[in-house]
């Protein structure tokens, strides 16, 4: 046997448990075998528990255990790196509990804090800086870990009182989808639950859009006092939670 098919029945074996490859690599003695597929699975079954320990903590040990067994069970490593494996965790626990929302979603949330600490580092635009700024053709470029989700649970309250050390909620199904902004603030992972007008705004802002535009929408949507109230409201709130990098018009980027 060449090396090459030893090693592609070797994964076989750990991926399926196949007899007939088994009696190839090992004949008569799977013991040894058995050995490496229990490491195999240990090492996968870490993985998750490392990634997703608030997960685990609203599960529970036992369910947690087997749902990552389901998960291994229907997906292999697919990256040269296993911290990749935990990343489709969230669609096996939306499959596996299809009338329980909060825990995929929670699963989610975890999983893009997770990316988020890993994530390339931007200091924040210092507020100080920006005395000069023309508002009205200002752009606003946001650190490149911040991402948004939308959830239909309220998993985002579940997730920061298990993180806090209190009882969790019970888990509720939101009337609208809420979605969640994750980002990194220093060396620490945050997430804030946005309501809806903001999630338009900050959209729009991240797609590129001047701030003296998003001003007028708001404008033509809540009135000439109501609209820049809110649109200054909104920078202010990006500017504590730190997710703005810089500030630029369209002259500075030519």
């Amino acid at each position: 046997m060449s090396l090459l098919a030893l090693q592609r029945d070797f994964r076989t074996w750990l991926t399926t448990e196949s007899a007939d490859v088994g009696s190839r690599l090992e004949p008569g003695n799977a013991s040894g075998l058995s050995i490496y597929l229990n490491n195999y699975r240990s090492s996968l079954m870490a993985c998750l528990a490392e990634s997703y320990g608030t997960t685990q903590a609203w599960l529970g040990d036992e369910a947690f255990a087997a749902a990552a067994a389901n998960h291994i069970d229907r997906l292999q490593p697919h990256s040269w790196t296993l911290d990749a494996y935990a990343h489709d965790f969230p669609v096996t626990l939306a499959v596996r509990y299809p009338d329980d929302p909060e825990i995929a979603d929670l699963a989610r949330i975890e999983m893009m804090l997770g990316l988020a600490f890993v994530g390339p580092d931007a200091d924040p635009i210092d507020p100080a800086t920006l005395a000069d700024v023309d508002w009205d053709t200002a752009a606003l470029r946001f650190v490149p870990t911040l991402d948004m989700l939308s959830v239909i649970s309220n998993a985002a309250a579940i997730w920061s009182a298990i993180a806090a050390g209190q009882a969790p909620p019970s888990a509720e199904i939101l009337p609208t989808p809420a979605t969640v902004a994750v980002w990194r603030s220093g060396l620490t992972p945050c997430f804030r639950t946005l309501d809806g007008d903001e999630h338009d705004a900050l959209t729009l802002m991240v797609s590129g859009m001047a701030f003296g535009a998003l001003c007028g929408r708001l404008v033509e949507r809540f009135g000439e006092d109501a609209g820049p109230a809110m649109a200054g409201a909104f920078l202010g709130q990006w500017l504590q939670d730190g997710i703005i990098a810089t500030v630029v018009s369209p002259a500075s980027e030519q």
